[in-house]
């Protein structure tokens, strides 16, 4: 094996659909991944499959390695977990949550994000009050903020056992399993907890998960931190959406055994750091996005190479490009990766040699600005290094360039991809 290190960056979001050209990636202006695209091989992969828009914790599971559709595991422990919080099997379910804005005269959904303007200081007063007792089975809820408008709600009983095979109550998500599809078309109406069986612990928790948000619409829509918002002309965050429950802890093959290899992460967001937690990588703690791209990839570069010197396989994922796409601001999408490309991918490839570090550059899914959604396109995949016996002629890391001109062809399955990445690198 010639390769000794590897970095993995992987651009949430960044691609879009080929239809739409030209694409944000198309439109950047990319220094760096241009100097990438000169010495590697390319392709594209479907993270999921060619029909399946995925979520970006199904997509993150699928590139490094694992059939999302087999390991089954709900969003709202990983979340948990990224944020350091355990659950209590059995008795407590964790759920991803969003603050969002309602009218509370019909339920009727506003804005699932608050309009994105939420700032973490008011989540974190909105979240304490949401930490009640809900009055039957010994129920209860916690609720913790994490970024922005995101938060862990845990829903426990003192009394009885509960199950995540339930709804959610976020109508932009359905649920297959364990995992959420993202939905085409959605009532805008804040959704009614069902169970996904007959069992007495799904009702039960779909019962409490009811009067969570019941409650937390009075506490929410009256709470100090709105009422300033309102004057301000700001959208309240008057309610709160469960979606992605899960109950359990799963058994899952450690990275490191499943590659021989040591893997480290360097991840911004919660759902990120708790796979990461979950696989068993070492990682390095950066600070939430604040907003100011230099400062924010200056400190994930200084992760990441902090981490090069510790393990084999440095995992790298970066937020940027994937808010812009569900906004539509393709403009803000383009400057985002361009943010990226000037203050992350350039001043790592002064920091490295590519004949000791390969560099593998990715999306999890596309977020076509056109959209304003995650969609089953596939995305582009490009592996850098000197010590390729080949190259595929790339002059951009581009959707069009990775899958017209990349010898790996199309991928079906993101799972598949990190397997023929370093048999790749190991030729």
């Amino acid at each position: 094996m010639f390769m000794k290190k590897t970095v993995i960056i992987v651009l949430d979001g960044v691609a879009d659909t080929i239809k739409y050209r030209p694409t944000s990636l198309e439109l950047a202006k990319t220094q760096g991944l241009e100097e990438l695209a000169k010495v590697s091989i390319a392709g594209c992969f479907h993270p999921i499959d060619s029909e399946t828009a995925p979520e970006s914790d199904a997509a993150v599971f699928s590139i490094l390695g694992y059939n999302p559709k087999e390991i089954n595991i709900g969003r709202g422990l990983l979340e948990a977990l990224g944020i350091g919080v355990n659950i209590s099997e059995g008795f407590e379910v964790a759920f991803r949550a969003n603050f969002a804005t309602i009218d509370i005269r019909n339920m009727k959904i506003v804005d699932r994000r608050v309009g994105r303007s939420l700032g973490s200081d008011e989540a974190r007063e909105l979240a304490k009050s949401l930490n009640i007792d809900l009055g039957k089975y010994g129920g209860y809820a916690k609720v913790y903020s994490t970024v922005g408008h995101r938060a862990v709600v845990i829903i426990g009983s003192r009394e009885k056992r509960l199950s995540a095979n339930v709804s959610n109550t976020d109508p932009a998500y359905g649920r297959v399993g364990r995992v959420s599809i993202a939905l085409d078309k959605f009532e805008p109406f804040v959704a009614k907890c069902k169970p996904l069986d007959d069992s007495e612990e799904a009702k039960i928790t779909c019962e409490l998960v009811d009067e969570f948000t019941r409650r937390a619409i009075e506490i929410l829509d009256s709470h100090q931190v709105n009422i300033k918002r309102a004057e301000r002309g700001l959208p309240k965050a008057n309610a709160i959406l469960l979606r992605d429950a899960e109950d359990r802890y799963p058994n899952i093959r450690p990275i490191n055994k499943l590659y021989g290899k040591t893997f480290g992460i360097v991840a911004e967001m919660p759902v990120e750091k708790g796979i990461g937690r979950l696989l068993g990588m070492k990682a390095v703690e950066v600070s939430p996005p604040s907003g100011v791209a230099e400062k924010d990839l200056k400190e994930r570069l200084e992760a990441t190479l902090k981490l090069l010197n510790e393990v084999d396989v440095v995992y790298v994922h970066l937020k940027g490009p994937d808010e812009p796409g569900h906004d539509g601001d393709k403009k803000r999408k383009v400057l985002s990766i361009e943010n990226i490309d000037k203050f992350y991918i350039s001043p790592l490839l002064k920091s490295v040699d590519l004949s000791d570090v390969a560099i593998v550059v990715t999306a999890d899914h596309a977020t076509p600005p056109e959209l304003k959604a995650h969609t089953s396109d596939p995305v582009p995949l490009m592996v850098a290094s000197k010590n390729l016996k080949r190259f595929d002629g790339l002059e951009r890391f581009t959707e069009y360039e990775c899958c017209t001109k990349g010898s790996l062809g199309i991928i079906p399955h993101g799972y598949l991809v990190l397997k023929k990445v370093f048999e790749l690198l190991n030729q």
